[in-house]
């Protein structure tokens, strides 16, 4: 790490170079946090979790027992023995609440760009848009199904969409602005237990179903445009940019040169043919026939390829990703490639441009079967951390190898949320506790003198925005 600051100092290594290793180095050293704690007010299994995005500094948690809360994760309210620093939640909605859910909160998720809203999905058959000063409901969605999943799109600048899966067939997309369903997305043979929105473009939006096939929808066009099959796969990692760029550009050198040369060669001959084609005008039938033919070709010439819907091939419109329901997805961070879980207990790893099983054969594990799982990426897309029963294991995502076990809870893990500017891991389960796990520092952070603990001020116990 010493020998990285030099670097840094003398200018060898870029700045973005450096703060990559240094969130690797503090990744790689998770371990169950001693001086931090989040009291859970839950009475029930954690079912989602989530840090805001736009501060990364409140985490936002729902859980079976109808209820949801909120955690200041760089503020603790609390200190015990002056060392270990507590945090409580800020505020609670459960089911004493007047707009509160009345079964389990499969899902919670903030508004993507600003902390002032966050969203629940409940077995109640209910959305709920919740102002987060006044923690009560702004609006409320009303689904055909127990809810299993929401996402909202982190890139999106033109819409505000929650995508919802439910135990419906049919993904339903709500808008913030107006209050009512926009988008009906049907092609799923069986319940919607994942969806991911794409973190390169705001319009592509990716579902996993109970039928076990993952969809691509573009949200501006009907259909699907491509569904996953586990069995059209490619070996290796897609080859880098500058290095498929120079071979392309040799190729077609060469063909430039090619034409070139036989053009040269046989240049009279071919003037020759052309002149007598251009005598030649075909009539009746065969003018049609010549129509047909250069169709045919100028569908087939060039790098075009002419993207078919998925209805009107059934065997790629019935095509799996996984033998059983897809639990989770978890796209990377450069939007290049996409996680994928099953009931199968399989971890695949999908190219989104090409759409092929890149083979990465992860190592053993165990997943549950019929319960929707959050999986968590780190920022470079090296580490993918997945819930396998009472533990979460980090894979390396390019060679698929354990890098690390996490044991802690007593129970089934559901979800596990990274914070990106803290590199902290928060793990929820069934035994009704959040972990923390924190990177090893030989550093305790210093006790506040006064109270040893409490708010920095006033004006910071509701700062959240508006």
């Amino acid at each position: 790490m010493w020998k990285a600051v030099k670097d840094r100092e003398a200018g060898f290594l870029l700045p973005s170079s450096f703060a990559t290793r240094i969130r690797s180095h503090r990744v790689a050293s998770l371990d169950l946090s001693n001086h931090k704690e989040i009291v859970s007010p839950h009475n029930g299994a954690i079912n989602s979790l989530q840090v805001d995005l736009t501060e990364a500094r409140y985490l936002l948690s729902g859980s079976s027992d109808g209820s949801a809360a909120v955690y200041d994760i760089q503020h603790a309210t609390d200190y015990e023995r002056g060392l270990i620093a507590k945090h409580k939640s800020l505020f609670v909605v459960d089911k004493q609440h007047n707009h509160g859910h009345r079964y389990a909160i499969s899902t919670a998720i903030w508004y993507p760009v600003d902390t002032g809203l966050f969203i629940t999905g409940s077995f109640d058959h209910y959305i709920k848009v919740w102002d987060t000063n006044t923690t009560q409901v702004v609006m409320d969605f009303k689904m055909p199904g127990k809810v299993y999943r929401t996402a909202m799109s982190s890139i999106a600048t033109t819409h505000m969409l929650i995508a919802a899966g439910s135990t419906d067939v049919q993904v339903r997309l709500c808008d913030i602005a107006s209050g009512a369903f926009t988008h009906t997305l049907s092609g799923h043979r069986d319940g919607v237990m994942s969806l991911e929105w794409s973190t390169s473009s705001e319009w592509i939006l990716v579902t996993g179903g109970c039928d076990g096939a993952i969809r691509f929808w573009d949200i501006r066009r009907a259909g699907c445009f491509r569904v996953l099959d586990q069995s059209r796969s490619q070996l290796g990692r897609r080859p880098p940019l500058a290095e498929s760029t120079s071979k392309k550009d040799t190729t077609i050198i060469g063909l430039l040169c090619t034409t070139s040369c036989e053009g040269s060669v046989t240049g009279q001959s071919s003037s020759v043919k052309s002149m007598v084609s251009q005598r030649r005008i075909p009539l009746g039938n065969e003018m049609k026939q010549l129509r047909a033919h250069r169709k045919s070709q100028n569908l087939t010439r060039g790098p075009v390829v002419q993207r078919l819907h998925p209805g009107l091939s059934s065997s790629h419109n019935r095509a799996t990703a996984h033998y059983g329901a897809v639990t989770g997805l978890r796209a990377t961070g450069d939007g290049m490639y996409l996680l994928s879980s099953g009931s199968d207990s399989r971890l695949r790893l999908w190219d989104v441009d090409s759409g092929c099983n890149t083979l990465v054969n992860f190592e053993a594990m165990r997943l549950q079967p019929t319960k929707a799982l959050q999986l968590a990426v780190t920022q470079d897309s090296s580490l993918v951390f997945v819930p396998c029963l009472a533990t979460v294991k980090a894979y390396d995502v390019r060679s698929g190898m354990t890098f690390r076990t996490f044991r802690g809870h007593y129970e089934l893990v559901n979800c596990c949320c990274l914070s990106s500017q803290d590199q902290e891991l928060y793990t929820g389960s069934n035994d009704r506790q959040i972990l923390v796990w924190s990177p090893a520092s030989p550093v305790i952070a210093e006790v506040e003198e006064d109270g040893k603990g409490g708010w920095d001020s006033v004006a910071d116990q509701d700062n959240w925005s508006d």
